[in-house]
């Protein structure tokens, strides 16, 4: 499976099949959530939050790959994420894009 952020794959004609997304809504445990508000007192990188955010879009992106397979599609275009704040310590990330199959 192709994933690009344009809208074209160059030498490949594309026949869109239509939108796909994939997301989830993560959150770590209190411990870390604890740990990750003090060290905003003294500054530097939230490792643990990274963390989180890096596995909610894998998470996001495999779930959109396995909703353009489902449509036969062999690659996804014009592939966006977004992420908002559900509640402290938990973030929801949504991967969308179109799913295209090559002529």
């Amino acid at each position: 499976m192709i994933l690009v952020n344009t809208d074209y794959i160059t030498g490949k004609e594309l026949e869109m099949l239509g939108l796909v997304k994939g997301s989830t809504i993560q959150s770590k445990n209190l411990g870390r959530d604890i740990s990750q508000g003090l060290k905003t007192l003294i500054g530097g990188e939230l490792k643990a939050y990274n963390e989180m955010m890096n596995e909610a879009r894998a998470i996001a992106t495999k779930r959109m790959v396995d909703e353009a397979t489902a449509l036969g599609a062999d690659a996804v275009v014009n592939i966006r994420y977004a992420s908002s704040a559900i509640m402290q310590g938990a973030a929801e990330v949504i991967a969308y894009g179109t799913a295209v199959k090559f002529n």
